[in-house]
């Protein structure tokens, strides 16, 4: 198999998904669900645990696709990723995810506090049980990759002390189950058109049935709606005159659900992060829904 143009630090990167570092912005979601208006420190510190979160998801890429290379080789797409098509050496990817899984804790540690270090640790350690163990136990491996957006979605908050709503946990948690079902559910429709075997593309994927991951998704995602409203609904209250701007945002809310359904639908939700920032109406949709969010927050 031929190599990639590019050298070993582009395979590197190209390893740690850059494309994939906007799931990291998840860390800013506890502070913006909040309504919090944040210092200048605050601001340092949560854009230093983005890049410690984004530093961890990276090392988790390197060491996982280290062990998966000879998997990936059997997949349409991941076979072209710069450790299975041999640009990158296995132990030099390794060497690089284990160096970042142990630096950005220990950064985390002495600028951000021990309850964000042990967070950053724990989700290391969860992801490598995951690369190693956790990915060949049916139903588990959905969680898994689930409670790591959640983790992600909880870091801001703990960085910087804001208290973490049940509401805000039970949106965020089901509404990355979504992604992740859907994900998954894609990436069988995509196997299954091919000539390649499927089980050897991914742990597990052989195990499920389309009709299952699609029930899982189709649940998460009326889950996330439910909690998204009764949430809007419970804490909407305005003063006189206002508009019900929280209320308001359950419109864009709810269409973006609908409209990243359209391409779980169609099983092409194998890529969450180009969905999310190709696709127009759902840029257009989630500023709308941003916008509505602020003025809730303003006006409360």
């Amino acid at each position: 198999m031929g190599r990639v143009p590019g050298g070993l630090s582009a395979g590197l990167v190209r390893t740690a998904r850059p494309r994939q570092w906007v799931k990291n912005g998840l860390v800013l979601a506890a502070p913006f669900a909040a309504g919090r208006l944040l210092t200048a420190g605050e601001c340092v510190r949560l854009g230093v645990v983005l890049v410690l979160f984004t530093a961890c998801a990276s090392a988790v890429y390197l060491i996982n696709d280290a062990r998966d290379a000879e998997a990936d080789r059997a997949h349409p797409v991941k076979r072209r990723r710069p450790v299975a098509c041999g640009q990158v050496p296995v132990g030099a990817a390794y060497a690089t995810g284990g160096a970042l899984a142990v630096a950005a804790p220990v950064t985390a540690a002495l600028t951000c506090g021990a309850d964000t270090a042990g967070l950053l640790a724990g989700y290391v350690l969860m992801q490598l049980a995951y690369c190693v163990w956790l990915k060949h136990m049916l139903v588990v491996d959905l969680v898994i990759v689930t409670t790591g957006f959640l983790m992600r979605a909880m870091a801001g908050g703990i960085a910087l002390g804001i208290g973490l709503s049940r509401w805000f946990l039970i949106t965020s948690g089901f509404c990355a189950l979504f992604v992740v079902a859907a994900k998954r559910y894609s990436e069988l429709v995509l196997m299954s058109g091919q000539d390649g075997d499927v089980a050897a593309s991914r742990a597990l994927l052989g195990a499920y049935t389309s009709g299952y991951l699609r029930f899982v998704w189709q649940l998460a995602a009326g889950v996330g709606v439910l909690a998204y409203c009764l949430w809007a609904m419970e804490t909407g209250a305005r003063p006189s005159g206002l508009l019900p701007w929280r209320q308001l945002s359950m419109v864009p809310f709810i269409l973006a659900v609908l409209r990243y359904a359209v391409f779980a639908d169609a099983g092409s939700a194998g890529a969450p992060e180009d969905v999310l920032l190709r696709d127009r109406a759902l840029v257009v949709i989630g500023l709308a829904w941003g916008a509505l969010y602020v003025l809730a927050a303003v006006n409360r």
